[in-house]
């Protein structure tokens, strides 16, 4: 069994990166393995500690990336994320496909260590549907939602650094493409 491809999956928030890789994996066709990032953000209802994201604390965070544990790691909306390289090498030394879900100031930190990975931008195919799904998710004020939007807007500019860019206005044709995606680097 060789060695497991790396996916990146980035894209705007309201692209569907999180419906895509669910329905994804709900498929249970390919030998996957979601790497969970870690945020120092606030923990929204109804996610789960290291299953939706590792929630730390800052300092935390700032003593691992001291001691070089993570791959990647970057400052969005004024929380920190990053991705441990324990969830990225053990997986791929199984021969298992190892997705990491981050945005594209991550992906340019993992492109340059790894350039035989596999970067995948998803976006919708219009801006008003961004903002309608982000308003939809009723979960940021109008403050956070502007400075989602406008990271939205400079993330679609950095859409043309990725080879691989699938359009999420239907869900099961962008959930089809990712796995012929993976499939194909298996």
């Amino acid at each position: 069994m060789g060695r497991g491809p790396l996916i990146i999956l980035s894209g705007p928030s309201g692209s569907g990166k999180t419906t895509v890789l669910r329905r994804l994996l709900a498929l249970g066709e390919l030998p996957l393995h979601v790497s969970v990032s870690v945020t120092t953000r606030p923990r929204r209802e109804g996610e789960v500690d290291g299953v939706d994201y590792h929630f730390w604390t800052r300092e935390r965070f700032e003593e691992a990336r001291r001691q070089g544990a993570f791959l990647e790691s970057a400052e969005v909306h004024g929380n920190l994320y990053g991705t441990l390289k324990s969830e990225v090498e053990g997986p791929r030394e199984r021969g298992q496909a190892v997705i990491l879900v981050i945005d594209v100031q991550g992906a340019e930190q993992v492109r340059r260590q790894y350039p035989e990975s596999v970067p995948v931008f998803l976006r919708t195919s219009t801006w008003e549907e961004y903002e309608r799904r982000l308003r939809g998710r009723g979960t940021e004020d109008e403050a956070t939602l502007a400075r989602r939007l406008a990271t939205a807007r400079r993330e679609l500019e950095r859409a043309g650094e990725y080879p691989h860019v699938i359009v999420n206005d239907d869900v099961a044709m962008a959930v089809a493409q990712m796995r012929d995606l993976i499939a194909r680097h298996l």
